[in-house]
């Protein structure tokens, strides 16, 4: 079997075609041909372990992933874990592979294809509320989606380096790194953005509940994966005709749209799933004005066909290690 690393699993891909393999992963979903269990959850305290299984007709994916909250001021990763990649027909393994990675790749992708979807097509600015790992990876994808000249950024965390941050990210981006802005407040942030991008585990809305201050831009909502949790507030309901998400589990398993629902705000009917919108064709850009909002839960079934991609891709490139057991 072929051991993946994170540093080769970087090197193996490219942004866009990890966006495009997402996108494929999303009508893989709408047309059902896939077998995905809904994701056993064990909590303990706040620490939170998943499992993810899924099966299509030629592979088998697993991945285990353990969400630890007080990890970052140990100085280690809030997410860790392991992927397994096995052959459909005889169940041997293919691969394993960095779950945190896999989880910051795929789902950095699915925030570029939130905004390659929902947002302009001239829009230049991006903020980031929860300057962590997975925000690290949403403003890559953001400036692979978009031409993007301006990224702000805010977190809660008082004694956030924000220096430190920032230099990681313009040697990640290169030439393609924008201007960075450290904002005072939500408030300020949303204010100088295009697109804002929510990757937190917060359980009261970190965005302004002000309608007027949240019009007209794109919202991509990444960190509510239990109901506890909430990054949007109220006033999003009053401008978006429609939620975009992944697959109905979602309804259930976050605050931004179980909240909602059991407060009687929405109703089903206003949500809708990306798979079907990409299965019908690209969506009409945005209006001006308009104001747009996808929430992101995950899936499976996109952890099997990125780590498809990936090790395809090591395999052709010649990276990983192949070991023995």
């Amino acid at each position: 079997m072929l051991f993946i690393n994170a540093a080769a699993m970087r090197q193996a891909v490219t942004l866009p075609r990890v966006m495009d393999t997402v996108e494929d992963a999303y009508r893989l979903f709408a047309a059902g041909d896939f077998q995905m269990p809904e994701r056993p959850v064990f909590q303990s305290g706040e620490d939170t372990i998943l499992y993810m299984p899924c099966f299509t007709k030629e592979l088998i994916s697993t991945k285990f992933l353990t969400l630890f909250p007080g990890n970052p001021a140990r100085g280690v990763p809030y997410i860790s874990g392991l992927m397994l990649l096995n052959d459909r027909l005889d169940g041997h393994t293919l691969a394993v592979m960095d779950a945190g990675m896999l989880t910051a790749l795929r789902t950095g992708a699915v925030g570029g294809v939130g905004m390659r979807c929902f947002s302009r097509a001239d829009a230049r600015s991006v903020g980031l509320i929860g300057c962590g790992t997975q925000g690290f990876y949403q403003i890559q994808y953001a400036c692979a989606a978009r031409e993007i000249r301006e990224a702000w950024l805010y977190d809660s965390l008082p004694d956030k380096d924000y220096g430190s941050y920032i230099g990681r990210l313009q040697q990640a981006l290169g030439e393609k790194a924008p201007a960075f802005r450290v904002a005072k407040d939500a408030a300020e942030l949303v204010q100088n953005s295009d697109i804002v991008v929510t990757t937190t585990t917060a359980t009261a809305p970190v965005a302004p509940d002000d309608p007027e201050l949240l019009r007209g831009r794109c919202f991509v909502a990444i960190g509510s994966y239990k109901p506890g949790m909430r990054e949007l507030p109220d006033a999003i309901w009053r401008l978006v005709d429609q939620v975009v998400t992944e697959l109905p589990f979602a309804l259930e398993e976050s605050g931004d749209l179980s909240q909602p629902l059991e407060d009687g705000i929405i109703t089903e009917e206003r949500v809708k799933y990306i798979g079907d919108i990409l299965t019908a064709g690209y969506p009409a850009p945005p209006a001006p004005g308009e104001t747009t909002y996808f929430k992101s839960v995950g899936m499976g079934l996109l952890d099997l066909c990125v780590s498809k991609y990936i090790y395809e891709e090591a395999l052709r490139q010649g990276l990983g290690q192949q070991v023995e057991m």
